[in-house]
């Protein structure tokens, strides 16, 4: 009875009988809820935007080093006039992206007969040579096969975030370098000669 009582008391204030109105009235939940995911939706969005062409970037690094490496293989002797002509290789498998900061080497690699890898000749895109003639060069394991010759093909490339949080992180962390080399096996002959490199 006293609860009674004092129901009847507390619904006849204007104030406890607005908080209850507040607390019953749904009008505006849809949108408050909207409020409140739609940032999240968005940003899982450009998120998932971000990887699937940062992923496809980089599959198109692994082909390019692959298909170097598998071109160089195929022949006896090359020029760096014939190395050149795997810069357009790349632009092609990179399409319809251009790969910024592109960097190949390509590397001549004599393994004796003991197994042991050294330089026989180097050649990067900018017509250098990275590594000297005869110094040693890690290969792996299960490619020190004892009298064989090995092409290295490395393929480097920078991947700009486009969308994800620009103004908030650094430049640094929104440039990704993509880079991966390839081990292949001479396929004519024992060994594969440049010249000028």
């Amino acid at each position: 009875m006293m609860r009674a009582t004092l129901r009847k008391l507390l619904s006849g204030l204007p104030l406890v009988n607005q908080m209850r109105r507040f607390g019953a009235d749904i009008r505006g939940v849809g949108g408050v809820e909207f409020a409140l995911i739609a940032p999240l939706l968005l940003a899982l969005y450009i998120t998932s935007f971000e990887l699937t062409i940062g992923l496809s970037v980089s599959k198109r690094v692994t082909r390019t080093a692959s298909t170097i490496a598998d071109l160089v293989t195929q022949q006896s002797k090359v020029s760096t006039t014939d190395l050149q002509q795997m810069v357009n290789v790349a632009n092609a498998i990179f399409t319809p992206y251009t790969p910024q900061n592109l960097k190949i080497k390509v590397t001549g690699i004599t393994l004796d007969a003991s197994g042991n890898p050294t330089v026989t000749w180097s050649w990067a895109q900018d017509g250098s040579r990275p590594y000297a003639n005869g110094s040693t060069v890690n290969v792996p394991t299960d490619m020190r096969s004892a009298s064989t010759f090995l092409v290295r093909a490395e393929v480097s490339t920078t991947h700009q975030l486009l969308m994800f949080m620009p103004g908030i992180m650094p430049n640094s962390l929104q440039t990704l370098t993509l880079n991966r080399e390839f081990f292949y096996r001479q396929r004519v002959g024992t060994s594969i000669t440049c010249d000028g490199c």
